[in-house]
């Protein structure tokens, strides 16, 4: 199967270099490949498909892909025809039939006179170079029940898959650990104080090195001053999208630790950043490790009794 989406993914590729581009109103450029003609989508509709994102002609670089769902779980999205649309993929999606291919290009100048994109970003989107889409339409929903049935069966096969490479990364290394209840591992080094844990309702002082599974680049550390930043981070444990948060593998992984623990932690991607990532320097779908060591584990101070919100005067 994956030779086959490669072959695809080759294919279009080569096309790419050989077609006359279509232009939609707003100027995108676009050509699509027909399939086998199936449902075609249609403004609101909820569809299921294959994108690749990548930048061209940057630098006079190959190509750089941002990210990609072909061989992982696919994107789901309602199709939207209005303003938001231009300069993106969704323009062309009503041309589309279950089945069909595409290529969009859109040219890095135009998002970002448009400020679409970041006017300043010289790193990832570079002037004079394009954005390119591959798109592969899946799935076209006839109601809202079905799409949300099919997204939890995919989540269901990815994590599962997430999970697996998790396992056999830690095997390969020699890793052994616990399994936190939604599917990351810790190995511990150093349990620390099991009297003063690293639970909810505490804040945790952390210091860690977090680097990729795949290629062990590291993206973030205050264990040495290479990301600019020494200090300790201090973790509302428990808190899960509030201030001082940590992504979700992280904060069921230092539960495990008390005051002075240290040890290894492994996340599957749909516990960390998941199929957005987080540019530049972690792609979609990563696996991720943590190097952590626990400081102080102190109470977290008490919520005030409104529950945070200011009383406004009359």
């Amino acid at each position: 199967m994956k030779r086959i989406i490669l072959a695809a993914s080759v294919a279009l590729s080569l096309v790419a270099c050989q077609v006359n581009y279509e232009k939609t109103p707003h100027g995108t450029a676009y050509k699509i490949f027909a399939g086998s003609g199936g449902d075609t989508a249609k403004a609101g509709s909820i569809i299921k498909f294959n994108v690749e994102v990548s930048v061209t002609g940057r630098n006079g670089k190959s190509d750089s892909i941002l990210q990609t769902t072909f061989g992982k779980m696919p994107s789901y999205s309602q199709v939207d025809t209005s303003e938001r649309s231009r300069f993106s993929y969704m323009e062309i999606m009503t041309k589309l039939r279950t089945g069909d291919s595409a290529i969009v290009i859109v040219s890095v100048d135009t998002l970002k006179s448009n400020k679409i994109v970041d006017p300043n970003d010289s790193v990832l989107f570079v002037n004079g170079s394009s954005v390119q889409f591959k798109l592969k339409l899946i799935k076209v929903f006839k109601t809202q029940d079905e799409a949300m049935a099919d997204v939890q069966k995919e989540m269901d096969v990815e994590n599962a898959v997430q999970i697996k490479q998790v396992e056999d990364y830690m095997a390969k290394n020699g890793f052994k650990g616990v399994r936190t209840k939604s599917g990351a591992y810790v190995s511990i080094d150093n349990p620390g104080d099991k009297n003063v844990m690293a639970d909810s309702g505490t804040i945790a002082s952390m210091r860690y090195k977090g680097y990729l599974q795949s290629d062990g680049q590291v993206f973030d550390t205050n264990l040495d001053s290479s990301k600019g930043h020494t200090e300790a981070y201090d973790v509302s444990v428990g808190t899960q999208g509030g201030p001082n948060s940590v992504i979700t593998g992280l904060d069921e992984a230092l539960r495990y630790f008390g005051k002075g623990g240290s040890g290894k932690v492994f996340i599957p991607a749909f516990l960390g950043y998941g199929p957005r990532g987080s540019a530049p320097l972690i792609p979609s779908n990563a696996n991720l490790v943590f190097d952590v060591q626990i400081g102080n584990v102190v109470p977290a101070p008490p919520m005030p009794a409104n529950g945070g919100a200011q009383i406004m005067p009359q």
